[in-house]
């Protein structure tokens, strides 16, 4: 049985599947897990040659009106993207090596690491994605 905080996990990966999709990338994993680390969603970007892959953390939080949010409004602390500390970093890092050498994916494709932050708004049904792209894994 899923705990509550699972089951709001996962309301939130796949409110940013769709926007993932929405945005023109193709979800070809979701909750790659490894006793190192998971990868909530992994997606390709279309290039003009091949592909690039897209390693993607999913950061969900409940508010109470999403249309007050905006970067300057958040608080460090509520900013769920500031979230994925450095110890987690070096986990999603060896998981995504793991995924590229398991997947067989030349190590000449391109990748990087995102993270996606959703906002919900479970009284008035809303959610509010932020897209973080291109983070340095530590």
């Amino acid at each position: 049985m899923k705990t509550t905080k699972r089951a709001f996990g996962d309301i939130g990966e796949d409110l940013a599947e769709k926007f993932l999709m929405k945005h023109g990338f193709e979800v070809v994993d979701r909750n790659y897990n490894k006793k190192w680390g998971e990868l909530d969603i992994v997606a390709r970007e279309t290039l003009k040659k091949g592909f690039k892959y897209r390693f993607i953390e999913v950061k969900s939080v409940s508010c109470e009106n999403i249309e007050m949010i905006s970067h300057e409004t958040l608080q460090k602390d509520t900013r769920p993207e500031e979230q994925v500390h450095v110890w987690k970093q070096k986990r999603l890092g060896k998981a995504i090596q793991t995924y590229i050498e398991e997947k067989k994916i030349s190590h000449e494709t391109p990748w990087q690491f995102d993270i996606v932050a959703v906002f919900i708004d479970k009284t008035n049904k809303k959610a509010k994605i932020r897209f973080v792209e291109g983070v340095v894994l530590g």
